[in-house]
């Protein structure tokens, strides 16, 4: 499989020594119309570029864990990488998206950059195994259900399965029903497993089925934790975000508002300055 420059520079982020610079994994939850995805991208391309960022933009082509039967779930993988690959092209920009099954690893793969696991699969053995055997690289979110030390299989899977560019996302951990806490302790835990370490701002603030066929959220802690994990030296930063959050096919409950965005962005590399001029005068 070819690397363009496209994927050349995000596996150059990957192979960089720390510090890294700041990688934002944001976009919506779902693929959205054109006309939305652009607006998105051409957003956080511009925000990313002033402030020396590297950015790979994210949506879903399937949202397979919905609270609700009924829920929309998304454009499926045929349109739905074809609208990422024309979005990857467009904007000379990394594209990653969610697979949630082995057979979906390698056809996801000829179309983008980063593959994702879902939480609720991040146990998932073949499924681990086929998106490593693509040699892209691979962001596992965190299991609600498990302990940092836990992913270090997860790891093995992936390096085993030939992954030389593993990555690990934090996005809460489950604290009885309908409610998510995190952990800076065991942020700093995943981050002692040798990975680089993604802090995952907006599904953090889920409050899991929280609305009944739902999933509820606190939306305005996200910039919160966001600011949190980048003082903790988180090596990334997952937020989704929509023009109109209410209006967002997934997620609306979680999701940022694409105009709070740059703000926000502008605010972690402020932390980001601050931590490394301290660092530098010890």
């Amino acid at each position: 499989m070819a690397h363009d420059a496209i994927h050349a520079a995000l596996l150059a982020w990957f192979a960089s020594a720390q510090p890294k610079p700041l990688l934002v994994i944001a976009g919506p939850c779902v693929i959205e119309d054109q006309a939305t995805n652009d607006l998105i991208a051409s957003t956080l391309c511009r925000v990313c570029d002033e402030l020396k960022f590297s950015l790979v933009f994210k949506a879903s082509f399937d949202k397979a864990n919905r609270s609700s039967v009924h829920s929309r779930r998304g454009l499926g993988i045929e349109r739905g990488l074809t609208e990422l690959a024309r979005i990857r092209e467009k904007f000379q920009v990394p594209v990653t998206t969610d697979v949630h099954e082995p057979s979906q690893a390698a056809i996801a793969a000829c179309s983008v950059d980063l593959l994702q696991i879902p939480a609720f699969l991040c146990r998932q053995t073949d499924l681990l195994v086929a998106a490593a055997t693509t040699r892209r690289p691979v962001n596992v979110k965190k299991g609600q259900f498990m302990s940092p030390q836990e992913m270090e299989n997860v790891l093995v899977k992936l390096r085993e399965g030939g992954c030389a560019f593993p990555m690990l996302t934090e996005r809460g951990t489950f604290f009885g029903y309908n409610r998510l806490v995190n952990d800076f302790i065991g942020v700093g835990d995943l981050m002692d497993l040798g990975a680089p370490v993604c802090f995952d701002a907006t599904h953090s603030t889920q409050l899991p089925g929280g609305s009944g066929t739902a999933t509820a959220g606190r939306p305005e802690r996200a910039p919160l934790l966001a600011r949190a994990a980048i003082a903790a030296g988180v090596d990334a930063i997952f937020l989704e975000c929509h023009p109109t959050p209410a209006s967002s096919a997934s997620d609306a409950a979680t999701i940022q508002p694409l105009a709070s965005v740059e703000q926000l962005l502008r605010s972690l590399a402020a932390i980001r300055r601050a931590i490394e001029s301290s660092s530098a005068a010890i």
